[in-house]
């Protein structure tokens, strides 16, 4: 009498697991010809959803042969969240004194600053990236690295499409107070120099704008209009016959 492939696999989880946690038959899986799982239900306190697979090896006219004994997670079972690398993790002003993050070896954003050229022609050198290689700086920032900083700039508070910039008087790229940049990035952005403004400090997009404006102006208000007789005339001093 021949033995089935769930009483080998039971018997192997028997001599495997002798914490009591292997429970009902839940059923085989044909993973590959000649390749069989058979599962059981597993009962340890927190892993509900969970069970035992017991992979086994079928080879005609012999015996099964149990490969491997695993405990998986089932489709209702508790499991942790993806893992998410810590890099992908850090957000804008998470970084404390102290914190280290370094870029990733093959960062789009960097290039070695004696490669970086730019300009219309094949062959031409943009002169602003060829003095950082005189400054001592190994990396600068590529072509990617400089566009992906103009889009999130733009899509940031001091873009044009806030409602600050929607309502100012005028747009940065006319205000007295811009700083101006140099480089590829100077026909889109400056920075902020006016102390009274939320952006003071900030790179801001040339096509941003706020109240602060060098430009803005106090809006006057309406003249005075003349004002009816009062009802009762407190101001004057009344003049009172026979005295």
């Amino acid at each position: 009498m021949s033995i089935s492939t769930s009483d080998i696999a039971r018997t192997a989880l028997d001599e495997s697991v002798d914490d009591g946690s292997v429970g009902d038959h839940l059923g085989a899986t044909d993973e590959a010809t000649g390749l069989l799982t058979e599962r059981f239900a597993c009962t340890l306190p927190g892993y509900i959803g969970w069970y035992w697979a017991v992979s086994l090896s079928t080879v005609p006219d012999s015996s099964p042969t149990v490969n491997d004994i695993v405990l998986l997670p089932g489709d209702d079972a508790i499991v942790a969240p993806a893992w998410t690398p810590y890099r992908d993790r850090i957000q804008p002003g998470d970084l404390s004194p102290g914190d280290v993050l370094p870029p990733e070896e093959d960062d789009i954003r960097l290039a070695p600053a004696w490669f970086v050229g730019d300009g219309d022609g094949e062959g031409v050198v943009d002169r602003h990236f060829a003095r950082e290689i005189g400054l001592g700086r190994e990396w600068v920032l590529s072509l990617e690295g400089r566009e992906e900083a103009a889009d999130r700039w733009y899509g940031g508070e001091h873009g044009p499409d806030t409602p600050m910039a929607e309502q100012a008087p005028g747009r940065c790229g006319s205000c007295g107070f811009l700083i101006s940049l140099s480089g590829d990035l100077s026909d889109r952005f400056g920075v902020c120099g006016n102390g009274t403004a939320n952006a003071d400090g900030r790179v801001v997009a040339l096509t941003h704008g706020c109240g602060a404006h060098s430009g803005s102006r106090p809006k006057r208000s309406a003249s005075a209009t003349a004002l009816p007789d009062p009802v009762v005339d407190t101001i004057k001093v009344d003049e009172l016959e026979g005295f």
